[in-house]
């Protein structure tokens, strides 16, 4: 919404400038008082914003356990269209470190000692999902962790409702699975 704002704002004042540098003023004259530029109307917060270009609706569902200082996340990604997508990136970010000289699946890779980064590889709208199966150690023992997951990048598309792909999980050292 913030870059709707400035772009309306900009291509005012650019108008504006233009506009002023045209008209001359003559030795002695006196400029006019300009008028007060008009504020442009903002949508409410609870409106979604305008989409130029693609756009694709990315959701990540699954869980994740914790036991014994391992970590298991299975992640299923999708699309929900309108537009399919070639790539996406979801990230995962752990409250705790995980222990290093881990493996990763080919699509992944460590951001940091507590982040990962995956492709989803291509997400069409009629149904492709990606599917994900991450079994880590952790630097210790943890009574529990949280986990966040979000899309990093989604092919340069907008995504109007990314509630669906934006997940903090609470995961207690028992071995069960927390959905999400």
């Amino acid at each position: 919404m913030r870059g709707i704002r400035k772009g309306v704002l900009g291509v005012a004042l650019v108008a504006a400038v233009v506009m002023g540098a045209g008209a001359g003023v003559s030795a002695g004259a006196v400029e006019p008082e300009a008028a007060p530029m008009p504020v442009p109307e903002v949508a409410p917060a609870s409106m979604p914003a305008p989409v130029i270009g693609a756009e694709a609706d990315v959701a990540h569902h699954g869980h994740v356990s914790l036991w014994d200082g391992r970590v298991g996340v299975w992640l299923v990604s999708e699309n929900l269209g309108p537009s399919d997508l070639s790539q996406a990136t979801v990230r995962l970010a752990f409250s705790v470190p995980m222990a290093g000289g881990q493996e990763l699946p080919p699509a992944c890779l460590w951001s940091s000692d507590r982040v990962v980064s995956c492709r989803t590889g291509e997400l069409r709208v009629t149904g492709g999902i990606g599917e994900l199966g991450l079994d880590l150690r952790t630097a210790g023992l943890p009574d529990e962790l949280t986990v966040d997951i979000t899309t990093a990048w989604r092919d340069g598309a907008a995504d109007r409702h990314p509630g669906n792909d934006r997940h903090r999980v609470l995961v207690l050292a028992t071995g069960d699975p927390y959905v999400f």
